[in-house]
């Protein structure tokens, strides 16, 4: 199936194609008589993924990659347009995360690959984890021993990994959707995002697959160094959501409790569990809690509130930042990221 370019809202445009200059066309052709390069388009639907996307697209040239998501959205919440919904409906190739983390977007996926269309769901080719898996945060040596530690990723498993447990397909199943807080899992699955990219438009994008992902990984070195300033005893994480799990697991922290349960930011707490989570902030003695910066949490503030007037640190989390910020690419993210964390936990 053929792409089409359609301008989204916040869609990241790279242009790389261009037309032969006069001065170089062959006999008498004329200018208006010469083919353009013909320009690949891959549609991706978070900010973080199209970052990922357009590093390799720029490596690779003649792409454009469209970005569904408008910076700083929560991806649980994003409703597509009709324009949006019409770029999936047309793209031939879409970078998506998977594990019903785009849950608007689950049911026009799935149209799209019935009509012959690739959907590359990342988040299910990295070895998910479960919810829950990272309680305990005894991995800390495993991100210090090498670079990439971890070797998820390198075999693709089923696209649709995890759908078979949950009946409706807007409810996240057992597998935890927020692999990108662990850089090592998406260097391995950016690696397999180009391995994909490569069978659909060119072996270009084999090689540029891998070289983004080693400059994630050289990226995820300079986490490691910032967060190695945290005592062992304070790597302990309260947060918004369910959404540091792959995190803790990677670099070595506990999550102590979340404010809102089950992975996603539009399930609710109870009474009863907030003020259980009180008592655990207040029984560990934690200063600090970390939330969402584009979703502020009244509940997250109030439990805060309730346990001292303790931090909330605001993290980025779904969204990459703006352009020339300090967020602007999912490297700059995750650095952004450890330095706020190192900032409020270490000594």
């Amino acid at each position: 199936m053929k792409a089409v370019a359609i301008s989204v809202a916040a869609g990241a445009v790279l242009m790389a194609g261009c037309v032969v200059e006069s001065d170089s066309l062959p006999g008498d052709l004329a200018p208006s008589e010469v083919t353009p390069t013909e320009v690949r388009t891959v549609v991706a639907t978070t900010t973080i993924l199209g970052s990922i996307t357009e590093q390799i697209a720029q490596c690779a040239g003649d792409t454009e990659v469209q970005v569904l998501m408008p910076l700083g959205i929560d991806p649980h919440d994003y409703q597509p347009s009709s324009a949006q919904l019409a770029a999936v409906a047309d793209a031939g190739f879409i970078v998506a995360n998977g594990l019903f983390l785009e849950e608007s977007l689950v049911e026009p996926l799935e149209e799209l690959e019935a009509q012959g269309g690739t959907v590359f769901r990342m988040a299910e080719v990295i070895d998910p984890l479960p919810f829950g898996a990272h309680d305990g945060g005894d991995e800390h040596g495993d991100a210090h021993e090498s670079d990439d530690g971890h070797d998820h990723g390198q075999d693709e498993a089923d696209t649709h990994a995890g759908e078979d447990t949950a009946d409706d397909p807007h409810t996240h199943g057992s597998e935890d959707p927020h692999f990108w807080m662990d850089m090592n899992r998406v260097a391995a699955g950016t690696e397999a995002l180009g391995r994909e990219l490569g069978t659909q438009f060119g072996q270009e994008f084999v090689s540029c697959g891998e070289e983004v992902a080693a400059s994630i990984r050289a990226a995820e070195q300079q986490v490691i160094g910032v967060l190695d300033s945290i005592p062992d005893d304070r790597r302990i994480l309260v947060t918004d959501h369910d959404a540091l799990g792959y995190f803790a697991e990677r670099y070595g922290f506990t999550i102590a409790g979340v404010v809102i349960p089950g992975g996603s930011t539009l399930a609710e707490a109870s009474s009863q569990d907030l003020a259980e989570l009180v008592q655990r902030i207040d029984e560990l003695g934690l200063d600090a809690m970390f939330g969402n910066f584009h979703v502020p949490s009244d509940l997250l503030d109030a439990v805060a509130e309730e346990s001292g007037g303790i931090d909330v640190v605001p993290l980025y989390i779904g969204s990459i930042g703006q352009p020339g910020s300090e967020q602007e690419s999912y490297q700059a993210m995750m650095l952004y990221d450890a330095r706020q964390i190192a900032q409020a936990l270490g000594n």
